[in-house]
């Protein structure tokens, strides 16, 4: 399966990086690192992670990830995994 990220996945991830930078550059760098490193596990084991709490489609998931939570989508028809967006867990319960 290959990967897909979304523009809104890539928009988000970019403000997450650049609040968590404000204060720590390399934390900012490590948590980018980590997560792409949980991401590109995806295509090897696409249901290793929870079915999404917000969508009844068994082929949306979370991967939970240091208090975010990324929700991507396995669409078999075009076998690859699509990374929607990211979500800080508060964010994520209010919705």
């Amino acid at each position: 399966m290959q990967l897909y990220k979304t523009g809104r996945y890539l928009e988000e991830l970019e403000a997450i990086i650049d609040y968590i930078a404000q204060d720590n550059l390399s934390a900012a760098e490590a948590f980018f690192t980590d997560l792409d490193r949980q991401i590109y596990r995806l295509p090897d084991m696409p249901l290793i992670c929870r079915k999404s709490t917000k969508s009844k489609d068994e082929n949306i998931r979370d991967l939970v990830f240091k208090g975010y939570v990324v929700p991507y989508r396995i669409s078999r028809a075009k076998n690859r995994i699509e990374i929607l967006g990211i979500f800080g867990m508060n964010e994520w319960d209010l919705e």
